[in-house]
């Protein structure tokens, strides 16, 4: 889940009476907290009405989407920040000395090495000539599947993908996932839809295949891409869509080698499972059966020739951004300008960085917690999800809709829930991990090998429960089913997400909030399947879960109502997991206020807010942001998550919390009636 923030403060009247708004006014005396700017306020819209708009609509026409992005939050102010702090690092181990295979050694070189702007360009396409060379070479289908399995140890997409992760019936071991991949758009309806906006992407995007193919030097690139995109078509229109692969149930499919076998026999597994390099495969998850029928149709219907074209079409874009200028450009032309609306490239330093981040990020995590994580803001966090915690608890035990015996269940698992917060107490072994200074793209395939081998080597080991899925410098959260535990990584424990200085009503708002969020994804749609120990086990009496689907199909409907642009809908179903998250994240916060100020005692209002109407500013501060219409659209389509706005208004809508605080009355836009207000946990 990702978060944005920030914090206005102005002095409130609230209305009285029958009055369906609330008014405000403006303290020309006020004091404003340096946390909090007041000028992020649009006093013109009452909070009643719009508490999105009210809250931050200041900010809203005060930061415009910059050239260089394609959305503006107060998520990226963040990232900037961390990126400063980041690349000082990078740029102190770059141009000092240090022993080869250290820390230091390791990250200056690789930013050092995608720095080089002046050998990118006398390189051109020879970083990737062996490769390419290889798909040459291919003669038949058995050389087919055994270059893919090559693909995916150096993070080129292509056909299906592999990885060893928990099994999530027996999340105490490993096993091996085949999922459906090798698509270069951004989901799978994007080949289906035929209206007029699908319609223009599907041109571009073989239009860039085209131009790719040519800057390549290959002869009939428009019949090349044309290829291309009917072999990525034919995938497409095999593939689970998004709202489908959201079930676990659906894509819990476990099964012998033999009967994956059986169900693809023109894929040779055993061959592409050794050529992987892994080993003792007995069983599988596949995760998507009907993806690898229908490739299997395609190995026959698709000539040898295609599958090569496809192939080093997959090779160009999985690189494209490490090559010279003329390669970046293109690549950059359609998936930033094209498809997120981005007007401007970034500067050299920041995708370099980003490289660094997205193959080392760990190891550079490391240097950046030794700098910039002060042990204090840890200690803080950790007894603000011990109050999360115990306030869930009793509305468990508070739910009316709920059985005793489910009630079990759940505080069960609730109790279970393991917290990691800040960073790793155990850092990843780099030192097999081989980078140079002057070979940006050996470094990426050279990392992607070590990682991709760090993961298949965890077959037959036991699982680690201390293992992270997201570096420490990360500006989000997360919860992992099969581990039940929630993670919030030092990126995200700073202003405005958490401000040590700033008062409880903020912090719960913001970073409380958000521990909220994900404590409740361990209840929402696909979480509440999983059992305390992370095991894909119904624990719901069959009323219950009944009560819990209409419930969640609640707010399914709420949030389709949705429209952020003419005829384009929010999809209920495809955010379902997060909106029950928000929902779930505001009220446990709101009230772990509470129990906090029981003992501490109410604090004064600032600024005329009292500490209520401040805990929902707190709220509508972690999700303000701008973005590009084609950033918008792309979202709508693929994001799990529903855009900024809706993430405010929708779960307050559904909370009396918020109606009492702002005096808002049955009626007001921001008050949703008893019979469609959406109550879960």
């Amino acid at each position: 889940m990702k978060k944005y923030l920030f914090v206005p403060f102005v002095s409130l009247v609230l209305a009285c009476g029958t009055s369906n708004s609330s008014k405000v006014e403006v303290a020309e005396e006020a004091q404003i907290p340096a946390s909090f700017d007041l000028s992020n306020l649009d006093s013109s819209v009452s909070p009643c009405d719009n508490f999105y708009q009210y809250a931050i609509g200041g900010w809203l026409k005060a930061n415009p989407v910059p050239s260089t992005e394609s959305r503006w939050a107060s998520f990226n102010v963040v990232i900037e920040s961390n990126n400063d702090k980041l690349k000082a690092i990078l740029e102190e181990f770059s141009t000092s000395q240090f022993d080869k295979g250290s820390m230091e050694q390791k990250l200056g070189d690789f930013y050092t090495s995608v720095m080089d702007s002046v050998q990118a360009e006398e390189l051109k396409l020879s970083p990737l000539q062996s490769v390419m060379e290889q798909v040459d070479g291919i003669e038949n289908k058995e050389q087919l599947i055994k270059l893919s399995a090559e693909f995916r140890t150096l993070g080129i997409s292509s056909l299906f993908g592999v990885y060893v992760g928990q099994d999530d019936k027996q999340s105490d071991q490993y096993i091996t996932h085949i999922y459906q991949s090798g698509l270069g758009l951004p989901d799978q309806a994007y080949y289906v839809k035929e209206d007029e906006k699908s319609i223009e992407i599907q041109q571009a995007y073989i239009k860039h295949i085209s131009k790719m193919f040519e800057l390549a030097n290959m002869e009939n690139s428009e019949g090349l891409a044309q290829k291309v995109y009917a072999i990525e078509k034919g995938l497409a229109e095999i593939s689970m869509t998004r709202v489908e692969r959201r079930d676990p149930d659906k894509t819990y499919n476990k099964m012998t080698i033999d009967e994956l076998i059986q169900l693809s026999k023109n894929i040779d597994w055993n061959n592409y499972i050794r050529s992987v390099g892994l080993q003792n495969v007995d069983e599988l998850i596949v995760s998507q059966p009907k993806f690898i029928a229908g490739l299997d149709k395609m190995m026959i219907t698709i000539p040898i020739s295609d599958w090569k074209i496809y192939y080093k079409w997959s090779i160009l874009n999985a690189y494209a951004s490490s090559l010279s200028s003329d390669f970046v450009n293109q690549h950059f032309d359609f998936y930033s300008k094209t498809l997120s609306g981005t007007k401007e490239m970034k500067p050299r330093w920041k995708r370099a960085l980003a490289k660094v981040d997205g193959n080392i990020g760990q190891l550079l995590g490391k240097a950046f917690v030794a700098r910039h994580f002060p042990e204090e803001s840890k200690k803080d966090v950790a007894r603000m999800v011990e109050n999360l915690r115990t306030v869930f608890r009793e509305r468990i035990n508070g739910l009316a809709w709920m059985s005793e015996e489910t009630k079990v269940k759940a505080l069960q698992k609730l109790e279970s829930f393991n917290k990691k917060i800040g960073y790793p107490d155990k850092w990843r072994d780099y030192a097999p991990l081989n980078i140079v200074a002057d070979n940006a793209v050996q470094n990426i395939m050279n990392a992607s090998k070590f990682n991709f081998e760090y993961m298949i080597n965890k077959l037959g080991k036991p699982v680690d429960k201390d293992e992270w899925f997201m570096t420490p410098q990360t500006v989000n959260a997360y919860y992992s089913s099969s581990q039940n535990e929630i993670v919030f990584p030092a990126g995200i424990l700073q202003p405005p997400f958490y401000d040590a200085n700033a008062d409880d009503a903020i912090n719960y708002g913001g970073i409380g909030a958000v521990i909220g969020h994900e404590f409740t994804h361990g209840f929402d749609d696909q979480g509440s399947k999983f059992d305390h120990e992370g095991n894909l086990k119904n624990w719901w009496t069959e009323s219950d879960r009944t009560q819990f689907d209409g419930r969640a199909e609640n707010v399914v409907n709420q949030f389709n109502s949705f429209e952020p642009l003419e005829g384009l809908f929010v999809n209920g179903k495809l955010t379902l997991g997060e909106n029950i998250a928000d929902l779930g994240g505001a009220t446990l916060a709101y009230h772990a206020l509470e129990k906090e100020l029981e003992s501490k005692g109410k604090p004064e209002p600032i600024d005329g807010f009292n500490y209520k109407q401040r805990f929902f500013f707190g709220w509508a501060q972690v999700w303000h942001m701008n973005m590009t219409e084609e950033e918008l659209r792309k979202r709508i389509a693929t994001d799990s998550h529903s855009p900024g706005e809706y993430r405010v208004i929708g779960p307050l809508a559904n909370m009396p919390e918020f109606a009492d605080a702002f005096g808002c009355n049955p009626g007001d836009p921001m008050v949703n009636a008893d019979s469609i207000k959406a109550v879960i946990w």
